[in-house]
């Protein structure tokens, strides 16, 4: 059960790190602060999904007919116009009052597609026909959407204001049949390409601001720690956008809980993949932060009486790093009456906290204060036999800190108290044994 209250206590120590203790914000325990760097790299990210999920991006079939004096009437098709690529080259991100804006400029495309083309004529009664394959390349595309984060029942939604999507420049090579003779009169589509480019990357785009609300609309809004609490990871108010940061307020309280309903993560997998790129990407010499999160010290509060209500401060000590201490022979000159009762047996410890632990956040560290009664156990002939039972009072510090890419911590015995509550084997000398 040790390894339980480490874990919490250690993954405590890495939220708190380099932050201040908070307020809470009605009743938000948790704050999440997202700086400017922090959102160009969330900027980043969703642009590199974007440039992944857009394409391969189907446009619909674009026909047309003119009546050409001697000639005839001819018809044009392009069919099966597809964007296989999207490069992106410079994206900003800005947050404010309006929402949050992300623009791109000065992406480039590759598309493909088949042309046909025919002709009548009332001299000619067999129409002449012809087709082959075209490459377009587009260039100087700009694209800009803006959405707003509000609070929906305490989780995100993601709300799109605006997106628009303009191309400067676009050409179209032919391949096959006689496209010598047919590439003036196909440049006569570049202007409804170029529409239907700007109308589908639009229409992808809010498609996609859709799908990454309902991802986010999915999220749970507890999760479980160790089957036996909650962590409530639910939003407190509207998140905070500014021009140099993004603030999220979070419950953060932990709660007891029996069961729960398992979250699906297959649909994740993609997202994390990317993101797990993207990290590999981010130079760490940068020592501006990304995201700064604060923790309330009620969020410890929380968690330690749920774990101390739950019965789970209570665990068997029988290996440590010195194995020898749980010996007998190894306290002869200590307590000589218990080995001269119990020669060369092994012992165990059971510690019991019999008071939720006292936690106190400050500057940089965590104080705690741990009540607790240790009760010395001989292994004798295959039996459990309790000798002794001592009350502890143990007060410490710990602290974490980044260094590089590495996480480093300490953690320190400020005060130990032993008091004998009850002994089997005579009156002992508690100053030796502390």
């Amino acid at each position: 059960m040790a390894d339980y209250i480490f874990s919490f206590f250690f993954l405590s120590l890495i939220l708190i790190s380099s932050t201040n203790h908070v307020k809470s914000n009605e009743e938000g325990y948790i704050t999440v602060d997202i700086s400017n760097k922090g959102l160009d790299f969330a900027k980043e990210f969703l642009v590199q999904m974007a440039e992944s999920s857009l394409v391969p991006l189907d446009l619909p079939k674009i026909e047309k007919s003119k009546h050409i004096p001697i000639i005839g009437t001819v018809h044009m098709g392009l069919s099966n116009i597809t964007v296989d690529k999207i490069h992106v080259i410079s994206s900003t991100v800005k947050a404010g009052d309006t929402g949050i804006v992300i623009s791109v400029s000065g992406a480039t495309a590759n598309m493909t597609m088949n042309w046909e083309y025919s002709y009548t004529n009332w001299w000619l009664p067999i129409p002449i026909t012809d087709n082959g394959e075209a490459s377009i390349q587009v260039e100087g595309m700009d694209v800009g959407i803006s959405f707003n984060l509000t609070n929906n029942q305490g989780s995100l939604m993601l709300s799109p204001l605006d997106c628009g999507c303009s191309v400067k420049d676009i050409s179209i090579k032919l391949d096959g049949g006689a496209s010598w003779l047919y590439q003036g009169l196909l440049d006569a589509f570049e202007v409804r390409l170029t529409s239907a480019v700007e109308s589908a990357i639009s229409k992808k785009l809010k498609e996609g601001i859709v799908k990454l609300d309902s991802l986010l609309q999915s999220l749970p809004k507890e999760i479980p720690i160790r089957n036996i609490a909650a962590l409530n990871v639910t939003f407190v108010g509207n998140p905070q956008l500014r021009d140099t940061s993004l603030t999220l307020s979070i419950n953060g309280l932990i709660s007891a809980k029996d069961a729960y309903s398992a979250f699906s993560y297959h649909h994740l997998e993609h997202l994390l993949a990317s993101l797990e790129h993207l990290l590999a990407s981010v130079p760490v010499r940068d020592p501006a932060s990304m995201v700064t999160i604060s923790l309330h010290e009620k969020v410890l509060v929380s968690a330690s009486s749920v774990y101390y209500d739950a019965n789970k401060m209570h665990w068997i000590v029988d290996k440590v790093p010195e194995q020898s201490l749980l010996n007998t022979a190894e306290w002869r000159f200590i307590i000589p009456q218990l080995y001269r009762q119990y020669p060369n047996a092994d012992m165990t410890l059971n510690v019991t906290i019999f008071s939720p632990p006292n936690l106190k956040i400050k500057e940089h560290q965590i104080d705690v204060t741990v009540h607790a009664d240790v009760v010395i156990n001989v292994l004798n002939s295959g039996e459990v036999t309790p000798v002794a039972c001592f009350s502890t009072a143990v007060s410490g510090s710990a602290s974490a800190w980044f260094t590089n890419n590495n996480l480093a911590g300490s953690i320190g015995l400020d005060e130990f108290f032993l008091s004998l509550k009850w002994s089997r084997i005579g009156n002992l000398h508690v100053n030796l044994v502390r």
